[in-house]
């Protein structure tokens, strides 16, 4: 490849970067409509771009937002999106030397952490990513899905308009908190880009307890077939449901299954562990379509990272790191009720793409040493190494960027 400099780019070139974006996923630049929706998301000195001989070859931009870490740490963190590489400077260093800036940045800014929802899933394990929460897909008949009788009751629901959703959604993600390992703060920019869409088709539903209070809200949308060369069946699409406990999630989901004038619920981007199935008089009419990887995680700082996040009970482990794109985070760490870097011999030893994957607690260490991707030098480590790093619950990021 000719000379390759990388830089942020100039506020006058974002809408270039995200023209050049769009063309990688074959999709034409974006309207002035869907620019200005879209331009809320792009932060000065985020927006990198890679050039060639003085011409735009790729660009990743982050937004600046925050994760939730097991023991209620909430870090700093990149939200990673828009990466792309012109068609034809593809496979020359673009994307790597990319990542590199983009890394050092996040150093730069105090965020030990980045992260990103994975267009294809070969990409990013070579620059350190790997798997950290999942989510899944799920299907109802919505005449055969009756709530069961003993489900959480309580409060009340009400459909909001465009204007009052702007006002109230961002005051209500707050209220919620971030309440499990894996949710992330939503940054400004995120939401004025996500209600600029709520001018669409976007039926917003907010839940209200028993004094009043916002504690939860829905979005969806409904798509219809023509009746007259299908079926005509009207499905619920539900992108975003967030509440602040089980009685305000129930009530939003008995809210969608007794919609009228609706054949079909779907819903993306949920937690494994909703209860759905459970507040079903018929727990198979909650059909799960899919599981499948939702948040990535980058440890920037292996150390920051893992020294803010909680362990549990257990010995304390010595596992070594490796990191060649990083190397300043290889090195042998002991984990117990401190994380520290330590000169002891490693009783196991991973990648930092597995160590990701394990951050969250997502998956366990002795599933990752049946894959072959944990490499065993004392087998009495792995059980106390489960116990360090299993959370209460799975974690759960359900915010698209």
């Amino acid at each position: 490849m000719s000379d390759l400099d990388v830089r942020p780019v100039a506020e006058s070139e974002f809408r270039d970067a995200n023209s050049l974006f769009l063309r990688t996923l074959h999709i034409p630049p974006a309207s002035d409509d869907q620019w200005e929706r879209s331009s809320a998301r792009y932060e000065p000195g985020r927006v990198l771009g890679a050039f060639v001989d003085g011409e735009l070859a790729g660009t990743a931009m982050a937004q600046s937002s925050s994760l939730a870490v097991p023991g209620g740490a909430v870090l700093p963190a990149g939200a990673v999106t828009n990466v792309g590489v012109r068609a034809d400077r593809t496979r020359r260093g673009a994307l790597t030397a990319l990542k590199r800036a983009q890394f050092a940045d996040a150093r730069e800014r105090g965020e030990p952490l980045t992260m990103l929802h994975a267009s294809e899933a070969v990409i990013y394990g070579r620059f350190g990513y790997g798997v950290a929460t999942r989510a899944r897909k799920v299907r109802l008949d919505r005449a055969r899905a009756v709530p069961h009788p003993d489900v959480p009751a309580g409060g009340a629901v009400r459909l909001v308009d465009a204007a009052t959703a702007e006002k109230v959604l961002p005051e209500v993600y707050r209220r919620i908190g971030l309440t499990r390992p894996g949710m992330m703060s939503r940054p400004d920019g995120w939401w004025r880009h996500r209600l600029s869409a709520l001018q669409q088709n976007a039926v917003v539903v907010v839940h209200s307890d028993d004094h009043g209070v916002d504690d939860g809200f829905a979005l969806y949308e409904a798509k219809a077939n023509d009746y007259r060369f299908d079926d005509g069946m009207i499905t619920i699409q539900v992108g975003d449901v967030q509440a602040a406990d089980t009685t305000a999630l129930a009530g939003l989901w008995r809210f969608l299954l007794e919609l009228d004038m609706a054949h079909r619920i779907e819903a993306v981007d949920r937690p494994v562990n909703e209860p759905l199935e459970w507040w079903l008089t018929d727990r198979r009419q909650c059909r799960v379509t899919g599981v499948g990887d939702d948040l990535w995680l980058r440890l920037v700082d292996v150390p920051a990272a893992l020294g803010a996040r909680s362990f549990g009970a257990a010995d304390p482990v010595v596992i070594a790191v490796r990191d060649p794109f990083l190397p300043e985070n290889s090195g042998s760490y002991r984990i117990g009720p401190e994380a520290v870097r330590c000169a002891d011999d490693p009783q196991l030893a991973v990648g930092v793409d597995v160590l990701a994957s394990l951050y969250l607690g997502d998956v366990s260490v002795s599933e990752l040493v049946a894959a072959g991707r944990v490499e065993v030098r004392d087998p009495a480590a792995v059980a106390a190494a489960d116990r360090l790093f299993a959370t209460a619950e799975p974690p759960w990021c359900g915010t698209a960027f």
